[in-house]
């Protein structure tokens, strides 16, 4: 494994710590907080923006099959995991994760997913501070439905490397799941979300030459395991905490933290 310097250290265990918390708070897995800053990272050391924009997606994504674990332990000790949810999003979930990350990514500019991760979170932000209230009687749809959306988020989250949650859980409280329960849900759906997208990265980008030392495929593998290390420290912090704040402030606080990292991918997208 590469050596890494004691500044790219902190700031990636800085990253990380961070990255843990919001995965328990919101569980977003910390990667729509942690592919603009590994952007920044790994541009920083001379990766023209195109291939950095994939490996912070990459690397974010793997991140989460080591967060999603400690959070989902935290959410389910609190009662907060709706499991049937979570059987019946999976399988479309695997599927759409593997095609995202083992097709599409591949085919897309680096510039291009910057400029549709701001445009999809940003999106997502502004329904989030709309804050409907879910139709009297609207429930979750049944398997076929669920099979259908959980394709729809695992590819797109391959797309973004991120866990989820950006559609997960206004899906979710669309159709009248309580945000606690759709948070920690969208917790446990991020395992397989992660796991077949970063089957694909890896697949897709064998047989590229490494951008920095230590990468494989799209994956930083010396950033994953500092990141990772450092976030599942953090994670049941978060998870407990989501469990006591106001549903209110945590749809605004997830609203505030899509938009402001929405318009900073826009403007990175903008200048590649």
């Amino acid at each position: 494994m590469p050596e890494l310097g004691f500044l790219l250290i902190a700031e990636l265990l800085a990253l990380g710590m961070v990255g843990g918390f919001l995965a328990g708070l919101l569980g977003v897995g910390g990667g729509m907080m942690m592919v603009p800053f590994l952007t920044a990272i790994v541009t920083g050391r001379g990766v023209p923006l195109a291939m950095a924009v994939k490996i912070a997606i990459a690397t974010s994504m793997a991140t989460i099959l080591f967060t999603s674990v400690s959070s989902l332990r935290a959410h389910h000790r609190l009662g907060a995991v709706r499991w049937d949810l979570v059987r019946g999003l999976a399988p479309g979930i695997l599927l759409g994760g593997l095609a995202s990350g083992a097709g599409a990514f591949a085919l897309f500019k680096g510039q291009g997913l910057a400029l549709f991760f701001a445009a999809f979170i940003g999106w997502s932000a502004v329904n989030m501070f709309r804050s409907r209230k879910p139709r009297p009687g609207r429930e979750m749809p049944g398997l076929a439905g669920q099979t259908a959306a959980g394709a729809a988020i695992g590819f797109f989250s391959g797309l973004l490397g991120a866990g989820g949650a950006f559609m997960s859980v206004p899906f979710m409280v669309w159709c009248s799941v309580p945000i606690r329960h759709a948070v920690g849900t969208s917790a446990a759906i991020g395992f397989p979300i992660a796991l077949a997208a970063t089957a694909g990265y890896v697949v897709s980008g064998w047989n590229l030459p490494p951008a920095l030392p230590g990468v494989v495929g799209y994956l930083y593998l010396p950033a994953l395991l500092v990141i990772a290390a450092a976030s599942m420290t953090l994670a049941p912090l978060g998870a407990r905490v989501a469990q006591r704040m106001d549903t209110a402030k945590l749809r605004r606080l997830f609203a505030c933290l899509l938009l402001g990292l929405a318009a900073y991918m826009l403007k990175k997208g903008l200048e590649g």
